[in-house]
Parts: structure tokens; C-alpha cells; sequence
């Protein structure tokens, strides 16, 4: 090779060189998130629940013309330290966002994971507030924390006992004894302070494990203490044998109130049929007149017919939805490129209720309002606030041997 020949060789190569990295981000069309879920343990229903807006989320995405995502599947097994575990090995492979887990305490294991390796974690379903208050940088939650929950759960119980002119004098509040469900006992007396037209005062309190097979003699304390209202905070698996021992006790309070999940879910409706009809459960939700909870719920009940659209699903979707979302606005897969895209994220044309998808300097979305919704029919109707409701709310609790 002669000297012209060598300069041309080396004006190549280092064209090449200063190429590289436009021709890389070019080619980072897709960003790889990987998806942290309880798929089997105790929290496998809950979990497989949330996975199914995977599929169906991905399609709408697309039609937002949003970029794609491809999906890395983690399962904690309804455990802290797989949630961990899980969440390493999907950085290490190749993950460049989190979602996930559900479970507030496999998320706060995973938002260590997260913080320490430097890779953005969206969270999609997790109340306990203390996530957000370690000043983490690559973390955040678009869902309402537990005293968020609970705010928004007594304003719209006054707003149900108004209209339906039922105002019980006297509550037992049961929860699961968990990270979630201990942070929400933690906080209930405190918040419950702020509304002192709450019309009943709460006469006991009672914990017990969300495995537990047999709660008998927690609803017989429960009965005993002679409250007009149910007040729980639970899972799934302990709210069917809560219904289950209420029937057997023949104890119909006059309204069961939800703070959490359980209650509306489908394998509680379908399991127990017409005697799953009346609790009324204010979560997290969906404002059913928003255009793109519409879209959502058309594509969802095309996809799974069988299953109603609920809290797993739209937290998840709009997990998917802030991760796509900051990746186009990016144009880069670079970890803090997409936290700071995050970070600034300001959708407006979302699923839930409240008036969009923000973050504050926590990572926290403190605009999130919940719904109070109720069962009816093996069906779930909003019932309040008056402004993302579509039905009107029923009190009391029907008897359960007069349905």
C-alpha cells in the first residue's frame, strides 16, 4: 500500500469511526423493557392479571405511534429477594428500563436494583410511600401511595354516603398484615383525621396474614364488635374467604368498603357469584369517558371477552405508555437519557383517572385520583367522583340469603 492509498484507508476508517454511533442510535428502533411480575406465589393471579396488558398494550402503542418495546419477562414468585434476583439478571441481559412488580415490597428491592445500576424503573402497580422518598434518580411511580389512596378512598365515601343517604356510625378496619397493607393502617387514622365528616368511628382493628386458609375467627371478632361497616384492606385470596365466612356467619354489614385490591377482582366475581355483588372498592382506576380508556377497554374485551378491565391492567398499560412515550422523545435507549425524558413526561391522553401522567421532583405522579367503584352483576360500575363515574351507587349491602 502506497501513502495515497493509505491516507484514503485511513479517511475511511475514521469516517467509520465518527459514523458508529449515529448508525447505532439509528438503529435502536425498539427499546427493551424488562417486565418484573408475581407470575406464580401467592400473588400469581394478580401478577398473570397484570401480563395481560402486555399483549394488548403493545397494539395500541403502535397505533399511538409510539415505538416499539420488546418485552422481557420476570417473575419474582410473589418473593423480595427473586424480585431482586429477577431484576439483575434482566439488566445483565440486556434490559434497559424496569417495570414492575406490583408487590410494594418486591418493588422497593427492585428500586435498589434499579438505582444502583443505573437503569430507569417505572412503577406500575406499589403504594407504599416510602419508595419515593429515598431521592432515587432513576425511579418512578405513576400510581397514588397509600395515603394518596386513602385521601381520595373518604372523599369519595362521602361523596357515595350522600347519594345514597346510607352513613354507617361505626367501622372495623381488617388489613393484611404486608408492606402495603401495614403502610395503609399506618396511615388510615391520620388521613381519616382530615375528613371529620367521615359519619362512623372505627370500633377495632384487625390484622391477619394475606396466606392464611381459614379467617373464621377473624370475622367472628370482627362481628362482635357489632360495626354497621366492613372497612378492608386486602388481597384476593383473603377477601373470598372473608365473603365465604360473612355468609357462613350470616353477617351482611351495611357496606363493605375496599381500600385496596380483592374485591373487585374477576376470580373474586366469578367464584362467588350474586354474593359478590355490593362491596364497593376505592382504588386506583380508570375514567371510563376518557378516548383512550375507551380504546383500551374496546381492545381488552376483544382480546379476553371473559375478563373485566381493572387497576392491574391500566397500570400496567400506562407503565408501557410513559416507557415508549420517553424513549421517542430520547431518540436514545442511553439510561439517563430516558430517565430524564421520563422525568419530564406530560401526557395528557391517558387511561386513568385524573388529569394526566406528571412526575414531581420525587418520581412521583401526585396528580393520580382514584375511583370508588362498585360491583354489580359480576360487573364493575363507577360510582364516584361524579366527574369519571357511569352509574349511580347502591347501599346498603343486600342480605346475603335474601339474594
Amino acid at each position: 500500500m502506497d501513502r495515497r492509498q493509505f491516507n484514503k484507508a485511513a479517511a475511511a476508517a475514521g469516517l467509520a469511526t465518527t459514523l458508529s454511533p449515529a448508525i447505532v442510535r439509528a438503529q435502536a428502533r425498539r427499546l427493551k423493557v424488562g417486565v418484573l411480575l408475581p407470575r406464580s406465589g401467592v400473588q400469581a393471579g394478580i401478577g398473570q392479571d397484570c401480563h395481560r396488558a402486555l399483549e394488548v398494550g403493545s397494539r395500541i402503542l403502535a397505533d399511538l405511534g409510539l415505538p416499539g418495546l420488546d418485552i422481557m419477562n420476570g417473575d419474582t414468585e410473589s418473593n423480595v429477594d427473586v424480585g431482586r434476583a429477577r431484576a439483575e439478571r434482566l439488566i445483565s441481559e440486556g434490559a434497559q428500563l424496569l417495570v414492575g412488580a406490583f408487590d410494594s415490597g418486591q418493588t422497593t428491592a427492585i428500586a435498589q436494583v434499579a438505582e444502583q445500576r443505573g437503569v430507569p424503573l417505572v412503577i406500575n402497580i406499589a403504594a407504599a410511600p416510602p419508595i419515593t422518598e429515598q431521592g432515587y434518580k432513576f425511579v418512578f411511580r405513576n400510581f397514588p401511595t397509600a395515603p394518596m389512596i386513602l385521601g381520595d378512598a373518604f372523599a369519595n365515601q362521602l361523596e357515595v354516603f350522600k347519594a345514597t343517604g346510607v352513613s354507617p356510625k361505626t367501622a372495623v378496619f381488617m388489613h393484611v398484615n404486608d408492606t402495603f397493607g401495614v403502610a395503609m393502617q399506618k396511615g388510615f387514622s391520620g388521613v381519616m383525621q382530615k375528613f371529620p365528616a367521615i359519619p362512623y368511628k372505627v370500633v377495632d382493628t384487625i390484622a391477619y396474614d394475606p396466606a392464611a386458609r381459614d379467617l373464621s375467627v377473624e370475622v367472628t371478632k370482627a362481628r362482635a364488635s357489632g360495626a354497621e361497616a366492613l372497612v378492608m384492606v386486602s388481597r384476593l385470596n383473603d377477601a373470598i374467604l372473608i365473603t365465604r365466612e360473612l355468609v357462613k356467619q350470616r353477617w351482611a354489614p351495611s357496606a363493605i368498603l375496599s381500600m385496596g385490591p380483592g374485591w373487585y377482582e374477576d376470580q373474586y366475581l366469578k367464584t362467588l357469584g350474586k354474593l359478590g355483588d355490593g362491596p364497593i372498592s376505592f382504588v386506583p382506576w380508570y375514567d371510563p369517558n376518557k378516548k383512550l380508556a375507551k380504546a383500551l377497554e374496546a381492545a381488552h374485551v376483544k382480546a379476553h371477552p371473559e375478563i373485566n378491565l381493572n387497576t392491574n391492567h391500566i397500570y400496567t398499560f400506562e407503565a408501557l405508555l410513559v416507557a415508549a412515550d420517553a424513549f421517542k422523545r430520547a431518540g436514545s435507549a442511553d439510561p439517563k437519557a430516558l430517565a430524564d425524558a421520563i422525568r419530564a413526561t406530560n401526557i395528557t391522553d391517558n387511561v386513568s383517572t385524573g388529569p394526566g401522567i406528571q412526575f414531581d421532583a420525587k418520581g412521583q405522579n401526585d396528580k393520580l385520583r382514584n375511583s370508588a367503584i362498585q360491583n354489580r352483576g359480576g360487573k364493575l360500575v363507577v360510582v364516584a367522583p361524579a366527574s369519571a363515574s357511569n352509574a349511580k351507587p347502591e347501599l346498603p349491602v343486600r342480605a346475603y340469603d335474601k339474594r
